[in-house]
């Protein structure tokens, strides 16, 4: 397992790995594995019980111990070879599940499309990364469910895998992606998941409330070193990071939106139904194409901004 010297060098190298690599689709993935785990096993577990809630739980349950467990056979082995296979071994997991490359192409595609006024294509590239309904969204509706995206997955994609490395290595990670995959996969409030998908949707609530909130002041450095808003930003996260129906996403969407002064959230459609929110940020502008930018640079910032403090404080316990 990962030793506290070997920490400092693994996670920055995890980072710089996806910032060369990113997520090309001809290497394999583990989360794309997960994605096919999920789908083939639904149905065995839906017939387990009558019970959807608990046959949900089981499924959910079984899926993220044995994503920990083989893992941690895998590193444990790769370990006891040799040494530095092991950490080369932590390094590739972890990379695996920080996202942030691909995230920033596929936003800078949409911002793209919409900047040739190809309206369409846009939503068609939108809908990739945002699980709302993209067919009734305007120019100003893909704008901001792009930027929204970026800060939510600023936290699933780095703050809490990276987070989680740091409690217990590439396992801890790894058990942290499938939770997060479980719940964009069958997390869903609508009649087909409702029931059955509730305990992974919970867990990964769960997961992600200490996370989310260490996002604020992490995106606020990051937005006082690009523009000098940190305060705004966390001013922000502390009015607004509440009005959002997930007890999480709020907060790192409120700190992007006081970060570059503009209004996120709102009603949206999701599975053919109006969905009342607040608006976050309500008082700003609205946003514009070029915000897509902006939103990625600050994902970027906050990125390394997180993994600076991170080795940063094992360095400083190290030393007790």
């Amino acid at each position: 397992m990962m030793e506290s010297y070997a920490l400092l060098i693994i996670l920055p190298s995890a980072f710089l790995l996806d910032m060369i690599l990113g997520d090309p689709m001809f290497l394999p993935h583990p989360i794309r594995w997960m994605g096919k785990a999920i789908e083939l096993l639904e149905p065995a577990f839906r017939k387990i019980l009558k019970n959807l809630v608990v046959s949900g739980a089981l499924f959910a349950l079984f899926l993220i111990s044995s994503a920990w467990t083989i893992t941690f056979i895998i590193v444990v082995i790769a370990g006891k070879l040799h040494p530095v296979f092991g950490v080369v071994i932590e390094i590739v997991i972890i990379y695996w599940c920080i996202s942030v490359k691909s995230l920033k192409q596929s936003a800078m595609n949409v911002g793209r499309s919409l900047m040739d006024n190809r309206i369409d294509e846009a939503k068609s590239k939108v809908s990739l990364i945002v699980g709302r309904d993209v067919e009734k969204l305007t120019e100003r509706g893909i704008i901001k469910a792009t930027v929204e995206t970026v800060a939510e997955n600023l936290v699933d994609g780095v703050i809490s895998p990276l987070f989680f490395a740091l409690i217990g290595g590439a396992p801890l990670a790894i058990a942290y992606k499938m939770i997060n995959t479980l719940d964009s996969m069958v997390g869903y409030k609508n009649d087909k998941y409702l029931d059955f998908g509730k305990a992974a949707a919970r867990i990964d609530d769960i997961a992600n409330f200490i996370p989310s909130r260490l996002s604020v002041p992490v995106i606020s450095l990051a937005a006082h070193i690009i523009s000098k808003k940190g305060i705004n930003a966390f001013k922000t996260a502390v009015l607004d990071g509440k009005k959002h129906s997930s007890p999480n996403s709020g907060f790192p969407e409120a700190s992007f939106a006081g970060a570059m002064s503009i209004k996120l959230g709102g009603p949206n459609y999701y599975f053919g139904r109006l969905v009342h929110k607040p608006y976050i940020g309500e008082l700003f502008r609205e946003a514009e194409i070029t915000h897509i930018e902006k939103a990625c640079d600050l994902m970027f910032i906050s990125s390394i901004s997180w993994i600076v403090i991170l080795c940063g404080l094992k360095a400083f316990l190290n030393l007790f």
